[in-house]
């Protein structure tokens, strides 16, 4: 089963929380067990995995990035390059397993769609097989 869902982002920035977008493709594909992959088809865009209680998660982890990433006169001439190595080093797409018919992850994880030069209008592919 693949499904396609829209994202609108609304900063530059920004982790879009979208595992229950994901958890209820894996549900409505009725795999009992198989595979998920989110991928996101943009190059100034990710997925990440990580923790979703903490408040500042989200926050620290796009402060490291500019930090690690600033903004600056790169080549590429369009504005965008820190977005393009940002998406290089969160990577485009997530492979979770399915089992009992449930996406699988961990007690405090959740699924982000990663902006990085936003405000866009954004989607993410989700592709769900069986074993």
């Amino acid at each position: 089963m693949l499904r396609e869902f829209s994202i609108k982002t609304t900063s530059r920035n920004e982790f879009v929380n979208i595992t229950s977008l994901v958890e209820k493709a894996a549900s409505e594909s009725k795999v009992k067990n198989g595979l998920c992959v989110v991928y996101c088809p943009h190059t100034t865009a990710g997925i990440v995995v990580n923790e979703n209680a903490g408040p500042n998660v989200k926050s620290d982890l796009l402060a490291a990035l500019e930090k690690i990433v600033p903004e600056i006169n790169f080549q590429h001439s369009e504005g965008n390059s820190d977005a393009h190595l940002k998406s290089t080093l969160v990577g485009c797409e997530k492979v979770f397993v399915i089992n009992n018919g449930e996406l699988v992850l961990g007690t405090w994880q959740g699924i982000y769609f990663s902006e990085f030069d936003g405000p866009r209008n954004r989607e993410v592919i989700v592709k769900v097989s069986s074993d």
